[in-house]
C-alpha cells in the first residue's frame, strides 16, 4: 500500500481526525475507534512501515519508542501496575487491517490468554 492511502499515514498528516494521546519525535498514538478493552490505544511510527516484516536494524529505536510510549502512558492511566497488553498484528492472518505498523495498548479489563 502506498503511504499515500495509509490511514495512518493519513491521521499522522492531520488529514484524518483522531483522539491522539500521546507523541514524541518518533511516534504518535490515538485512541483506538473500535476499543476492546477500557484503554485500547494505538502508537504508530511518524514513518510508513507496512509490517514488522519490513524493518529493519536501523528500526530499533523507532520500535523501541512505541513501547516506550506504550509504558509512559500506561503508568499515566494507572493501569501500569495492574497490568496491560502491548500487541503487534503482522498480515492479515494475525488480524493486521492496516498496514503501517502499529502497537496495541489495551488495558482496564482482565485479558484472557490465549487471545483471539
Amino acid at each position: 500500500m502506498p503511504e499515500s492511502d495509509c490511514l495512518f499515514c493519513k491521521i499522522r498528516d492531520g488529514l484524518i481526525p483522531a483522539k491522539v494521546v500521546y507523541q514524541d519525535e518518533d511516534c504518535l498514538a490515538f485512541e483506538d475507534i473500535n476499543p476492546q478493552a477500557p484503554t485500547h490505544v494505538l502508537f504508530i511510527p511518524r514513518r510508513h512501515i507496512p509490517t514488522v516484516n519490513d524493518l529493519t536494524a536501523e528500526d530499533r529505536e523507532v520500535v523501541g519508542s512505541l513501547y516506550i510510549g506504550a509504558a509512559k502512558l500506561a503508568r499515566e492511566r494507572g493501569v501500569a501496575d495492574t497490568g496491560y497488553r502491548v500487541v503487534m498484528n503482522t498480515q492479515r492472518d494475525a488480524g493486521q487491517t492496516v498496514f503501517h505498523i502499529h502497537l496495541h495498548l489495551l488495558a482496564g479489563r482482565p485479558l484472557h490468554w490465549p487471545p483471539g
